[in-house]
């Protein structure tokens, strides 16, 4: 177990803490936002590849499928609760919740972790759609469910209160 503590779940989680920094420092928005924002762009993706390889109902049940995915992180886009103002209640509020994750949910991120490398290999159809449609879905969790649950345990930045010098690269508003 200290083994896969080490050299699998430590640098991940190191590397989502970086991403979330990275993140921070480019945008100026709250971590919180990160998550939301992958899944949308994946799922995007997603349209993208369905409308190139599907047709006619396959690519509508494909559509509904997507849309159905992209729905919740739409939704905690448009409603999130002051998730642009990132400050050190936030920051505070973020870094007690990874820590809660880090130390309770070590076994489940793994689970999907490695679930996420297996599931491309067992999805295997004798129908193109089907095929297709699975093959959406492995790219789906597989993009985002280990993102998601890395993200959630990573130790979020600082914020930059009352730092003039801090200027973000993308501004918005």
């Amino acid at each position: 177990m200290h083994w896969i503590n080490r050299y699998i779940d430590q640098p991940l989680l190191d590397g989502a803490a970086s991403f979330l920094r990275a993140w921070h420092i480019r945008t100026g928005l709250s971590p919180e936002r990160l998550e939301p924002i992958w899944n949308i762009v994946v799922t995007g993706l997603l349209v993208v590849a369905a409308s190139h390889f599907l047709a006619g109902s396959a690519l509508l049940l494909c559509y509904g499928g997507i849309v159905m995915l992209a729905l919740p992180s739409a939704w905690s886009l448009f409603n999130g609760r002051d998730a642009d103002s990132y400050d050190v209640v936030a920051y505070k509020r973020l870094r007690t919740k990874a820590f809660l994750k880090r130390e309770a949910e070590w076994a489940v991120r793994l689970a999907i972790l490695f679930t996420a490398i297996c599931l491309p290999f067992i999805t295997r159809s004798d129908d193109p759609p089907v095929t297709y449609f699975m093959i959406g879905a492995c790219l789906w969790f597989v993009l985002t469910g280990p993102a998601r649950s890395y993200l959630a345990a990573a130790e979020p930045p600082m914020p930059r209160d009352g730092d003039w010098s801090f200027k973000t690269d993308l501004q918005f508003g």
